[in-house]
């Protein structure tokens, strides 16, 4: 939710508007942009009364692909909001006035000029930053998830050392950030150790510098985390009020304890109806493992796959370039992505026009569209849990251990590299051990 301005500095910034020229018809322009810039500060740790803020705050605008125009309407709306408070840039401002002088004319131009170089003498040195973060983590096959987060970081690090210079920065600033973090910001355990990866990362493979030791950091608290398990009767009663396909899929995410990424990036070439298995490939941490599949939703499965060929079928008639590929599949063979058995089982409704290439593909359904039909009717069935969809890998994992099924196995299952991540599951399930101590001589 975008941060709230107060109704009363909205008027002063009004009247601030009237005092600079400012025409009437472009004040709620200014004042959409004053919103965003307010919230991109709040958001990103940056002080909004901070000059070095508003070259972050225009980088963030093009990264948006914001149009040039944007761009500088942005810029000359927070040049305005900076002259309530007496903040000046060492660079001109623009003036909104309609009847400009030659002179002040002269200005705008030079202004023009001047407001790329103020950028880059901010900016300039940390946006290659962002190229070789992008570089170093795809040569690593990380998940893209994992280069939008640790972008996140930095890009908040870099607001709150106030662009320093890179080879100034220190083990001294990722302390002060961490502990920024976890005290005036209240952020969770989980959000710290994360920031504290991405900067590691970051001062490891971009900086070329050792972290070195992180002493006297104020580190959030991590509380005991139990995850939420639904009954067998929830969970039918959930598959029960869902429609299709959305009805299949909590199936397949209980019934094989899947993750919903892996569930939606699931082709036809995963499924082997003959020995009952699903093979999951590039799952978390790039690992594949086989699930078997439940018998009872096989007929569903089949039903599904029949809807696929006729989908592909109508694709093919309409001469459609295949379904998004991975990595460099396609420079493989050319027409990789129109073959059936790389077809995904869940495929998006419409197709999906590639501006840069001109042609249309097909994603697959959207994770978005799954949760939301969960969240609809979570709130209908009134349960008292806060179910999600990653709440039927938890059931799943809970429910093989109420059945004493090996907690090495259900890790296996789950694609866990480690053990001690399973053992949560320990915790939803009561204990049937016996507490009265006895000799193995006695049973």
């Amino acid at each position: 939710m975008m941060k709230k301005i107060p109704q009363e500095f909205l008027k002063r910034f009004d009247a601030q508007l009237i005092k600079n020229s400012v025409p009437s018809k472009k004040h709620s322009f200014c004042r959409k942009w004053l919103r965003y810039y307010i919230d991109f500060c709040f958001k990103y740790g940056h002080g909004s009364k901070k000059l070095d803020s508003l070259p972050l705050f225009i980088n963030k605008l093009r990264e948006k692909k914001q149009s040039r125009q944007q761009q500088k309407q942005a810029y000359d709306s927070i040049l305005i909001y900076y002259s309530m408070f007496d903040i000046f840039p060492d660079w001109p401002q623009n003036s909104w006035s309609d009847n400009r002088t030659k002179k002040e004319a002269s200005g705008v131009r030079e202004e023009k000029t001047n407001y790329n170089a103020g950028e880059d003498s901010v900016t300039g040195v940390w946006q290659s930053v962002y190229t070789r973060l992008s570089d170093e983590i795809k040569v690593r096959h990380y998940s893209p998830k994992t280069l939008k987060a640790y972008s996140m970081w930095v890009r908040k690090f870099q607001g709150f050392v106030e662009g320093k210079v890179l080879s100034r920065l220190s083990t001294d600033d990722v302390k002060r950030f961490l502990t920024y973090l976890a005290v005036e910001q209240k952020c969770s355990a989980s959000a710290q150790n994360q920031a504290f990866n991405a900067l590691l990362f970051f001062f490891r493979n971009i900086l070329k510098k050792e972290f070195g030791k992180i002493d006297g950091v104020v580190r959030a608290k991590r509380k005991p985390y139990i995850p939420v398990v639904l009954s067998r009767q929830e969970i039918n009663l959930i598959i029960g009020k869902l429609r299709y396909p959305y009805n299949l899929i909590v199936k397949l995410l209980y019934g094989c304890g899947l993750r919903l990424s892996e569930c939606m990036t699931v082709r036809m070439n995963n499924l082997n109806f003959d020995a009952h298995t699903l093979t999951i490939h590039d799952g978390k941490g790039k690992k594949d493992r086989s699930l078997p599949l439940p018998k009872m939703i096989i007929p569903d499965l089949l039903a599904q796959v029949d809807v696929v060929k006729k989908m592909h079928l109508q694709d093919l008639d309409d001469s459609f370039s295949g379904v998004f590929m991975f990595d460099s599949m396609e420079k493989k063979s050319k027409y990789i992505a129109r073959e059936f058995n790389w077809q995904w089982l869940f495929p998006a409704r419409e197709l999906t026009y590639v501006s840069e290439t001109k042609e249309y593909r097909r994603a697959h359904l959207h994770n978005r569209h799954v949760q939301k039909a969960i969240k609809s009717v979570v709130n209908r069935a009134q349960l008292t849990k806060r179910a999600t969809a990653h709440t039927f890998r938890h059931s799943f994992a809970s429910h093989l251990l109420q059945e004493n099924y090996d907690i090495r196995t259900i890790q296996q299952m789950l694609g866990h590299s480690d053990v001690r991540t399973t053992m949560i599951y320990t915790h939803t399930v009561p204990s049937q051990t016996k507490k009265e101590l006895k000799s193995p001589l006695d049973f």
